[in-house]
């Protein structure tokens, strides 16, 4: 087993508090990966449970075991940095094996682990090369080796992909997910890019600020955001905002102005709005559609347009001067400056109220 329970985690420097009373459960097994812009405080997160960092005040627990002040060494984790921190005197095999090697560990369980390593890793061809004749997707497998062959009870990893070009990070993320559904870990993972978190998390944790925004699966948190930062970090392109007030409010659902210029029945209880408060109404990019059909209809003009092969990703300004994106098909892209007509789905809409958090839930899911 390995469950990590992480109770009010506090961390200060200088006095700035960083980490401003993190409670968090992660369970046997789960892919759990911290999420969050530049500064948030998920790489500090993640020393604190690695024992990298000393805790101001809260408490770690590793299967019931208080892990707080316990040495890093002690507290049966594996970490992978970014950097790969190899040792670029030593071959892959020497990498792979020198932890186990300063701790005495008999010779033959140490080459039985590095063979089992390698060949999961695809390494078996380069354990007698040096890190400098390695591509950086095979050092950072090397990386992930070295903490293979510990049997820690955890898996760290700090944005370990963050280093390499943009198809090496594709396989990797492949193979990232391949080697958890192998291993069968407890893995936490440290990422700025919400598609990594999206690809390989279980559970997504989304922070800012040093607090804990919304924990959930990608799916919960993409359809489902507690709140406008969620809502606009998670999803490529994000999800666009439009301003308005609510101009109607019943048990069946709450009627938006928009700012834009139209009017729209959301299905979501509206329990805590009254009629005239500000809201932002969100909706995604593939749930904009072209054409004059439907009850809320926006006039738009075309701005740049990005044409990825199968799909358009076309930004356009409303009215009022707000922006969206549509994400249509990759065969049509509208002339700069073009006027448009959008409708917006109102099953597909989120509402926010003027302090940003999420207002009710769909009364069509909740049926």
């Amino acid at each position: 087993m390995a469950d990590l329970k992480i109770h009010n985690l506090k961390k200060g420097f200088d006095g700035n508090e960083i980490i401003k009373g993190i409670d968090l459960d992660i369970r046997d097994r789960e892919f759990v990966v911290f999420v969050g812009p530049s500064g948030c405080g998920k790489s500090t997160l993640l020393r604190l449970i690695a024992g990298l960092e000393e805790v101001s005040s809260g408490r770690i627990e590793l299967d019931g075991r208080d892990i707080t002040d316990v040495s890093p060494a002690k507290r049966d984790l594996a970490m992978v940095f970014q950097t790969y921190a190899l040792y670029p005197h030593m071959t892959v095999r020497k990498n792979m094996s020198f932890a186990l090697d300063l701790a005495g560990a008999d010779k033959q369980e140490v080459a039985r682990k590095i063979e089992a390593a390698a060949r999961t890793l695809e390494l078996e061809p380069l354990l007698e090369r040096k890190p400098r004749q390695l591509s950086g997707g095979q050092r950072q497998r090397v990386a992930i080796g070295r903490a293979i062959v510990r049997n820690p009870k955890v898996f760290l990893f700090d944005e370990p992909l963050s280093n390499l070009d943009a198809a090496l990070r594709v396989q990797m993320r492949l193979e990232l997910s391949r080697l958890h559904q192998e291993l069968q870990a407890t893995m936490i993972y440290v990422t700025h890019d919400q598609v990594e978190a999206m690809t390989l998390a279980d559970k997504v944790v989304v922070l800012n600020g040093g607090r804990i925004e919304q924990v959930g699966s990608p799916m919960e948190l993409y359809h489902n955001p507690a709140n406008l930062f969620v809502a606009g970090f998670l999803g490529t392109p994000k999800m666009g905002f439009l301003k308005g007030r609510a101009s109607r409010v019943e048990a069946s659902g709450c009627e938006v102005e928009l700012d834009a210029g139209c009017r729209l029945f959301l299905p979501v209880s509206g329990a805590t709005l009254k009629t005239g408060d500000p809201v932002t109404l969100g909706i995604r990019p593939e749930h904009l559609n072209r054409g004059s059909e439907g009850n809320c209809q926006l006039t738009v003009k075309a701005d740049v347009s990005e044409r990825l092969g199968s799909d358009t990703y076309c930004h356009v300004v409303t009215g009022n001067g707000e922006q969206l994106t549509m994400r249509i098909r990759g065969d049509f892209t509208p002339r700069y400056g073009e006027s448009l007509s959008l409708t917006l789905e109102a099953t597909h809409c989120h509402l926010f109220d003027s302090n940003g958090v999420a207002v009710g839930q769909s009364l069509q899911q909740a049926a």
